[in-house]
């Protein structure tokens, strides 16, 4: 339970400790790694990539996330996996929790080294909410496709960082951005993990 409780406190304060260092007394910074990831994302710029990865970042989007996650969580309820609906749920609900109690609390600009490729986000960047959520919601999926589908694993994987990576190619995100995401979904889930995992365990 300590172990549980300790991962999903650091779900957030690893990503706002890290924002705070990006953006200190609100003055934020450029980092060597947000330059250089931009510019690689910018020289690769071409219409038939920059179309798939204005489609492929839907992928982490909440309103196809969100009924998705939905519809899974019914089935599974209605299977009599209410422990594993709950924690479906629960993985990306939080997950949007957290992007959102952050990101206003930085207040990131988003990037302007050069064109965003789709209209400017209202939000602040920091950190990725698509990349938050995307990952989130892929572990949680990779955890309850268990052993006995290991096939599924890879097209998760290659979900989420196709996610991140179009962020950073559309311009609308640093990599760091991405990298805060992602960390704060993989402390999330896991330590949601832990915690349903011993519920499930006192049920049985």
């Amino acid at each position: 339970m300590k172990l549980a409780v300790f991962s999903l406190l650091l779900a957030f304060l690893l990503p706002a400790w890290g924002g705070l260092i990006l953006c200190p007394a609100g003055h934020c910074v450029l980092t060597g790694l947000d330059e250089a990831g931009l510019r690689l994302a910018h020289g690769q710029a071409q219409p038939g990539l920059d179309l798939f990865m204005q489609g492929i970042t839907w992928l982490g989007s909440v309103w196809l996330l969100l009924p998705l996650a939905g519809v899974l969580a019914l089935a599974l309820w209605r299977g009599g996996r209410r422990v594993e609906a709950a924690f479906l749920m629960a993985a990306l609900l939080g997950a949007i929790a957290l992007a959102h109690g952050i990101k206003p609390w930085i207040d990131r600009p988003r990037p302007d080294l050069f064109p965003m490729l789709i209209p400017l986000p209202a939000d602040a960047s920091y950190p990725s909410a698509h990349t938050l959520q995307v990952v989130a919601m892929t572990l949680a999926l990779a955890i309850l496709a268990e052993r006995r589908r290991l096939w599924v694993w890879p097209l998760l994987a290659l979900a989420a960082l196709l996610v991140g990576w179009s962020r950073i190619h559309l311009q609308v995100h640093f990599p760091t951005d991405v990298l805060a995401g992602a960390l704060a979904a993989t402390l999330w889930v896991s330590g949601l993990y832990l915690l349903f995992s011993k519920q499930s365990r006192a049920e049985a």
